[in-house]
């Protein structure tokens, strides 16, 4: 496992393609050259390549790891009904795919149903609601986790979109708590800080059926992690969430930090850094060391070998059929 991760990070990190995000002035200033690979295994070993210690913003990575969190606490038929379950095949921050649905839902992944999530966490309060967030992530990372101030305030003064999409949530009934609260916790709990290090480690603890497989602390359930993973099958990277089950076979999630996150059910989850985007807003680099060690490795979920070697007898090549 060294060995490949070692192999990926020295045939990618001179791959310069793409380009920092501009969504927050902050981001484009972090240093292009930047790349680090880490794969946490179920039963605890890690791997790391490169700059695993870099610290960045989990931005939309944070997706997953609050549905899981609000699933746990809510159950499954509230997220479905509240949240919605489908693809948009539409960028992230789309306002189009809300107006679409008949009943005004979207996909826990992109930002509209990620923005949905947030108000659903537990708590009658913005900051009761922050700290369950904060917490929870924490527990899947193994240690406690920080948000950046710096970033926080980028974000938050220059996040227009996201407060057009508040709006027409609330519109639709389908925000679920004060609009400007709940967009500060979900501005907040994009801003929080991680390494590629930590997202392995929040990845395996979705492959290990909800322990974290460093601290061996339990965070949620198998039917959470399964239902998260599913989640993240159809959405996680946006509208080329197909193009990248195509190449790469495992439920991902990308964020505009430069972070991506692979996960393999039952055996480990990979996490990369590199913060040069595509034009979807995932890491270019991330995307080509997932499929490469995703192939190597030999993970990926849709592949398959014959049980017993068969051929085609000459006489149903013959056969024709009306």
């Amino acid at each position: 496992m060294q060995t490949l991760l070692e192999e990926a990070y020295s045939i990618f990190k001179d791959h310069n393609e793409g380009e920092n995000a501009t969504y927050y002035p902050v981001l484009a200033r972090v240093p292009g050259h930047l790349f680090g690979l880490s794969v946490a295994s179920a039963d605890g070993n890690l791997y790391c390549a490169g700059d695993v210690d870099y610290p960045f913003t989990i931005m939309s990575i944070a997706k997953p790891f609050t549905f899981a969190l609000v699933h746990q606490a809510l159950g499954s038929a509230v997220v479905r009904a509240s949240l919605g379950l489908n693809a948009t095949g539409l960028p992230f921050n789309s306002l189009v795919a809300v107006e679409q649905h008949p009943h005004y839902l979207t996909n826990p992944m992109v930002n509209t149903g990620a923005i949905a999530t947030v108000s659903l966490a537990p708590g009658q309060t913005a900051e009761a609601k922050w700290q369950f967030i904060l917490d929870g992530l924490s527990r899947f990372a193994g240690r406690q986790l920080t948000m950046n101030e710096e970033v926080y305030k980028s974000a938050s003064s220059s996040n227009y979109r996201n407060r057009a999409v508040v709006n027409q949530l609330f519109e639709y009934g389908r925000l679920y708590f004060e609009p400007l609260e709940t967009l500060d916790i979900y501005t907040r709990q994009s801003c929080i800080e991680v390494t590629a290090r930590d997202l392995a480690l929040m990845g395996a603890t979705l492959a290990d059926g909800g322990v974290n497989p460093s601290t061996g602390a339990w965070v949620i359930d198998a039917e959470t992690c399964q239902h998260t993973l599913a989640i993240m099958a159809t959405a996680g990277l946006y509208e080329t969430s197909g193009e990248w089950l195509y190449d790469v076979g495992l439920p991902g999630k990308s964020g505009v930090g430069g972070g991506i996150i692979a996960i393999a059910p039952g055996k480990g989850a990979l996490a990369s850094f590199s913060p040069r985007l595509d034009a979807a807003g995932n890491s270019v680099r991330g995307q080509l060391a997932a499929q490469f060690l995703s192939e190597a490795l030999g993970m990926n979920l849709f592949s398959s070998e014959p049980v017993i070697p068969r051929t085609i007898s000459h006489e149903l090549k013959e056969t024709k059929y009306e």
